[in-house]
């Protein structure tokens, strides 16, 4: 008799794990371990949950590296345990963190899937039940023995997208999570149809958790007359080691000799400076134009295609674990965990 599935659900706080008060009208936390009271429609999973629930539940905006790094130990001292993983998260940096754990759990060979909602569980339209069922469904899918997911995921509103390429486009619709630059792995309709060509290979080897991130970075997201004391206070930011440039189009920026000066020497001093599209759809194509050129002589390096999320948390991740700037500059230039498109 083949071993029952199991799958250990992973509360961090969020919208989805909230009730409505019939009193006061107030939402509230539930106990997850009386899960099956909410959504009684999991009684008919057969498969083994279980919940482990953050003591103090927190909203998505508080999220932190000291955060991702908890979950990360969550996953890996339960991880000979269970099948599969479900990380309830608020929506608003859900993408940062699936991002981060792309980048932590190396060679990764389960399911991490992270969920959550736009309305409370506990309201009556809301959107929490199905993404939470199917993301559940997801995280105990095998196929011939094995995972048919072996990947940090985002499932939402019946899209299952690969986690560091997905990015929140709207905060109103249920329908709150689009990846521009590469496919759904999976869509949930009558049935749960998966996209082979386009899921992650697993990589054979033990679970490596890296909890190592250097959170001194910054964002320079470029605009028209931007000015040199703008710039000047983002470069000079006292213990910066690396910038994400958001560039226009396909790369470009600014051609006044000032701008292209000022990240030449930062480069020049060790900083290490990614370039990345300010537009959710396309890539970084640094020779194209005379803006995105310069900025390759400089030495900034091409982002490619990857979104903001994963941009901040694999230079947190390079910067964490790299030994030398060199070091760090070539883990840039490589797809780690499908993060972009080489």
């Amino acid at each position: 008799m083949a071993k029952k599935t199991s799958v250990l659900l992973i509360y961090t706080g969020g919208t989805i794990g909230m009730i409505q008060d019939l009193k006061s009208g107030q939402l509230r936390p539930f106990d997850f371990q009386h899960l099956t009271e909410q959504i009684p429609e999991l009684k008919k999973f057969d498969t083994h949950l279980s919940a482990i629930s953050f003591t103090h539940p927190i909203d998505s905006s508080d999220m932190s590296p000291e955060i991702w790094v908890k979950i990360a130990t969550i996953i890996k001292k339960n991880y000979s345990k269970y099948d599969g993983f479900v990380i309830l998260h608020g929506s608003d940096t859900m993408a940062f963190t699936a991002s981060a754990l792309s980048f932590m759990l190396e060679n990764l060979s389960k399911p991490v899937i992270l969920t959550g909602s736009q309305l409370p569980i506990g309201i009556i339209r809301t959107d929490g039940k199905e993404n939470l069922i199917t993301a559940i469904e997801i995280a105990a899918s095998k196929k011939k023995g094995l995972p048919v997911v072996s990947e940090v995921c985002i499932y939402f509103e019946y899209h299952l997208y690969r986690g560091n390429r997905t990015h929140k486009f709207n905060a109103e619709h249920f329908l709150a999570f689009q990846s521009s630059n590469y496919p759904a792995l999976a869509d949930a309709g009558v049935h749960l149809t998966y996209n082979n060509s386009a899921l992650y290979k697993a990589k054979k080897g033990k679970l490596q958790v890296h909890t190592a991130l250097d959170p001194n970075i910054s964002i320079l997201k470029l605009y028209p007359g931007i000015t040199k004391n703008a710039v000047h206070a983002i470069l000079n930011t006292p213990g910066l080691k690396g910038l994400i440039l958001e560039t226009f189009g396909a790369g470009n920026c600014s051609t006044q000799p000032w701008f292209l000066k000022a990240i030449a020497d930062k480069i020049k001093k060790g900083m290490i400076i990614l370039n990345i599209s300010q537009c959710n759809a396309g890539s970084v194509e640094q020779g194209k134009y005379e803006g995105g050129a310069s900025l390759q002589k400089a030495g900034v390096i091409s982002g490619r295609d990857m979104t903001t999320e994963a941009a901040v948390t694999k230079l947190m991740f390079v910067l964490g674990h790299s030994k030398s700037i060199k070091e760090a500059r070539k883990q840039l230039n490589l797809s780690l965990v499908g993060e972009m498109t080489l």
